[in-house]
């Protein structure tokens, strides 16, 4: 996959952002809506979320546009690594949003309130949630799909959101079924215990990206087994690494031969492997060494690597 593909790929997933920014602005009115018509804090917190969510989206669509630069003077690999950033943010905008809601459930656990209008007030969020759902899966799919990790986690928040409604309803219905009011705030201050621990795991996994994290088990198991097919005799493979960044993907590995080949022999089988790992794996730039067998220094390589199976 050339560069200029990859960069047109990364392009294309701005139309997700603006898809997500859309559907905050619907949210925020809906929820704004039931919250004025309620009174609930539940439902105050719901709609400070999609607030966020809304920030969060346009975090998304800068982001998106600087991973699809294609690499210049300045910046040999291209700017992908620029999704890190935006699911860090998403990362740090969630804590935001949960001190927000336990701040407020922990001001109407002190003073509770009536609830007024609820039936109108939860029809009102459960068609909020219904959206938010739908374009949570089209973005988490979105973003699997194209390894998009601004996607992933935009897909993510707005899950969160979804989870957050669905606690406020089960807390709006109680308190109309019971009369016991406090059971309002009770149910917002869980609710924002369960998003610091969703914006904590999308900092982390920004922090790993930002690191040059190696590829999921199962795909660096799929591609040794694929090196594995081109060892034997004479020839061998090792020294074999990854990394993601952002939705690009890089692997090297060091080619073993016997010193009396000729260049293009080595060559022509460097490329064959080359060709290989690009057909099973999408999106990956490769890259070979070739070394003689025979010389002791082709062994001194690093610590850490994926390890081939050998017959």
């Amino acid at each position: 996959m050339t560069q200029e593909t990859t960069s047109s790929s990364a392009r294309d997933l701005t139309r997700y952002a603006w898809l997500s920014i859309a559907t905050a602005v619907v949210t925020i009115a809906l929820k704004a809506g039931a919250w004025y018509i309620t009174g609930s804090v539940g439902l105050l917190s719901d709609a400070a979320e999609s607030v966020v969510n809304l920030v969060a989206a346009f975090f998304a669509l800068i982001a998106l546009r600087v991973a699809a630069r294609p690499a210049d003077k300045s910046h040999h690999f291209g700017h992908s690594k620029a999704e890190y950033f935006s699911a860090g943010a998403e990362g740090v905008m969630i804590f935001v949003a949960a001190v927000f809601i336990i701040v407020a459930a922990i001001q109407r656990l002190i003073t509770p309130a009536p609830i007024e209008n609820v039936g109108i007030g939860l029809a009102i969020s459960v068609v909020a949630s219904i959206l938010n759902g739908v374009v949570a899966m089209l973005l988490l799919r979105a973003g699997r799909r194209h390894r998009s990790k601004t996607l992933v986690a935009d897909g993510k928040h707005l899950l969160t959101d979804v989870w957050t409604t669905v606690g406020v309803l089960v807390g709006v219905g109680l308190v109309a079924l019971t009369g016991w009011h406090r059971l309002d705030p009770i149910v917002a201050l869980l609710v924002g215990l369960n998003i610091i621990v969703t914006g904590w795991k999308l900092v982390s996994e920004s922090a790993e990206g930002l690191m040059d994290v190696s590829w999921p088990k199962e795909d660096n198991a799929e591609l040794a087994r694929l090196m594995g097919r081109f060892t034997g005799g004479e020839i061998d493979v090792h020294a074999l690494r990854t990394r993601e960044s952002g939705h690009q993907r890089y692997c090297d590995f060091h080619l073993l031969v016997p010193g009396a080949w000729s260049v293009n022999e080595a060559h022509d089988l460097c490329e064959e492997i080359e060709t290989a790992v690009k057909e099973t794996f999408d999106g990956v730039v490769v890259t070979g060494h070739i070394e003689p067998r025979e010389d002791p220094r082709a062994y001194r390589d690093y610590e850490t690597e994926v390890a081939i199976p050998r017959d």
